[in-house]
This record gives structure tokens, sequence and C-alpha cells, in this order.
């Protein structure tokens, strides 16, 4: 394993990279942690600040393009603000199951699904784990 590629990469691939590992391992403490707490409102703004950075971050990426510079994948950096949003208001309006669904399918998809596909040789986070 070597952080080389990733340190290598255009500035916009390393932050987007390392604010989705910072967030994937704060939304693991979320789920385990109780809810309703200061420390759980305190490291959830902090999560969203975090899955914020990564979804703007992606704009800069074009490693894939399929549509100009765009691929499918921005999709996923659209819908994600749009799903903070909703679910910082569910929680904010004391709708926690509300809440809890969007905030599970934001973590669910925008980092677990979207991360696996990282794993795709040819990709940096592979170059990153399994070498060239």
């Amino acid at each position: 394993m070597s952080l080389a590629p990733l340190l290598d990469a255009a500035p916009a691939i390393p932050l987007h990279a390392f604010a989705a590992m910072a967030a994937f391992a704060l939304g693991i403490v979320q789920f385990a942690a109780p809810k309703g707490t200061l420390p759980h409102r305190t490291v959830g703004w902090i999560w969203v600040a975090l899955m914020t950075v990564v979804a703007i971050s992606s704009f800069w990426i074009h490693q894939i393009r399929l549509l100009g510079p765009w691929s499918p994948i921005h999709l996923l950096s659209i819908f994600t603000p749009v799903a903070l949003v909703l679910a910082v208001v569910a929680a904010r309006t004391h709708n926690v199951r509300r809440h809890r669904i969007i905030m599970v399918s934001t973590f669910a998809g925008a980092l677990v699904l979207a991360g696996l596909f990282t794993f795709v040789p040819g990709r940096i986070i592979h170059t990153v784990f399994f070498g060239p």
C-alpha cells in the first residue's frame, strides 16, 4: 500500500478521498453512538461538512468522462447536498425516522456504494491499495 498515487494526483482528488475516508469513519461512529446527544449533533455537523466537501470537490474530478467532462457519478454529487439539507431539516423538526432514513441512505450510497467503485482496477484508490 502506498499513498503516493493519491498524493501525486490533482489537488481535488486527495481532498475528495481524505474527506470521504473521514466521513466514512465518523459515519461508523455515529451509527454506534447514542443518538440525540450533544456529541451526536456535533459529530453530525462535522459529517455534514465533510460530505459537502466530498460532493463539491467531485466536480473538479474528471477521470471518467461519459457526458463531456462528467460521469453519472456526478449526479450523486448533486443529490448529496440536497439529501444533507433534507436530513438536517428532518432532524431540526424532530422527524427522527426521516432523518435516519436519509442519513443511512446517504452513507450507504455516497460513501459505501460509490466508495466500492474506487477499487475498480485503473482507479487511483485501487492503485493505492493494490499497486499498479
